[in-house]
């Protein structure tokens, strides 16, 4: 068999449970939230004061930090799946 036909057919990653679809929804959240703060943050200094810097990077550190644990939790859920594909395939 071809190797693009072999890749065709082969599940590229699993299905989202509810707790990986929650976890990107945030995901993308904190990612837009984190691009508002870094643009804005001039604006937001010169109407909260210092604080707003501090507000802006804890949105920054806390998408780092969330986007570290849904890439290892994705990862391990999608070579799970893979995984048990491959072993059905062995099997039949």
């Amino acid at each position: 068999m071809p190797l693009w036909l072999d890749l065709l057919r082969t599940p590229m990653a699993a299905p989202e449970t509810d707790d990986l679809r929650t976890m990107r929804r945030t995901f993308q959240v904190l990612c837009v939230l984190s691009g508002i703060g870094v643009i804005a943050i001039s604006p937001l200094v010169a109407l909260f004061g210092r604080p707003a810097s501090f507000v802006v990077a804890a949105i920054l550190a806390t998408t780092a930090l969330h986007t570290a644990l849904y890439v290892f939790r994705k990862n391990r859920a999608d070579n799970a799946f893979l995984d048990a594909a491959r072993s059905s395939e062995e099997h039949a």
